[in-house]
């Protein structure tokens, strides 16, 4: 029996599911690619191989495992994709959301079957057809529920376009105690600089009361305003448009003081080792070319109460 838990993204890890590199398909065709990261490295001829993708995995295993960190993998599903477990599912308070995601990725919920089997039923949610949602786009900080989406004309219209309007009404009745606040993010099928897949593409609480932020990824200036005024400007580590593409705030929360990052991002790492963390450092750089980093090969599904 499973008792999820997860009430932000900092609290102590007790149990999380780490994504796998096996039989992940190989280098898809561009016409196949469903994020610009990916299609500008299949262009380039310079996506990543299993066997590199598998030595990142297994570097950021072996992290987590010092931390005494119990590590569920998905089972493994030929020629399938399931190096990203944060879309398929998340988990906000005791309760588990299987995510509706794009058609390129309906099966790798496939790979948790044994995972859901033992999460009790009322705790298990399914999401109706027609609201879109990936994991993502779901930062949870105690009382507020953060989620990026898109109103309707630009989830129609962009690939990138992940999660809906619908979404945040969905949640909001699941979570009447929470404030459920929507960002409409910047969006781009072609150009990975101009596009913020997920909300954890800018955005990344801390658990220090600081805040990762790339304030060009969000499309109306209130929404950055009121980030400011939520956790102090002092609080706020703001990233560049290249350090947004490179994947700088998809980083990993261990616990309030220890995280793990991308060992190239010196900068931001020595920002955070300033402001009192533990920094982990891991080479990550191989599965950044996918789209994804830290935050998005993870899916916690027990973080202690602290």
């Amino acid at each position: 029996m499973i008792k999820a838990c997860v009430n932000n993204e900092f609290s102590s890890l007790k149990q999380v599911v780490l994504g796998i590199s096996d039989d992940f398909g190989g280098c898809p065709d561009l016409v196949d690619a469903y994020d610009p990261k990916s299609k500008e490295h299949i262009q380039l001829n310079t996506f990543p191989e299993q066997n590199a993708i598998k030595k990142e995995l297994d570097n950021f295993l072996n992290i987590l495992h010092k931390y005494q960190v119990d590590v569920l993998r998905p089972k493994n599903l030929q020629k399938c994709n399931q190096v990203f477990a944060r879309d398929i599912g998340f988990v906000i308070e005791d309760q588990f959301f299987i995510s509706n995601v794009i058609e390129n990725r309906k099966q790798e919920i496939l790979g948790l079957e044994f995972i859901l089997e033992q999460i009790p039923k009322s705790n298990l949610n399914y999401i109706p057809d027609y609201i879109y949602i990936e994991g993502g786009d779901v930062v949870v900080a105690e009382d507020y529920i953060f989620i990026g989406y898109s109103e309707i004309d630009e989830f129609n219209r962009f690939q990138v376009s992940r999660t809906n309007t619908l979404a945040l009404n969905f949640i909001s009745k699941k979570f009447p105690n929470k404030k459920v606040i929507g960002f409409q993010l910047n969006k781009s099928d072609d150009i990975s600089l101009n596009n913020c897949l997920h909300l954890d593409c800018c955005f990344q609480p801390l658990g220090l009361g600081h805040v990762i932020l790339y304030p060009d990824g969000f499309k109306y200036k209130k929404d950055v305003d009121f980030i400011y005024n939520l956790f102090n400007e002092d609080n706020v580590i703001i990233i560049s448009k290249e350090e947004m593409r490179q994947m700088f705030s998809n980083l990993f929360s261990i616990s309030k003081n220890t995280v793990v990052s991308e060992i190239g991002f010196s900068r931001l790492n020595q920002l955070l080792i300033d402001r009192g963390y533990l920094v982990e450092g891991v080479h990550f750089s191989e599965i950044s070319k996918m789209g994804g980093l830290l935050r998005c090969t993870t899916l916690p599904l027990i973080r202690s109460y602290e």
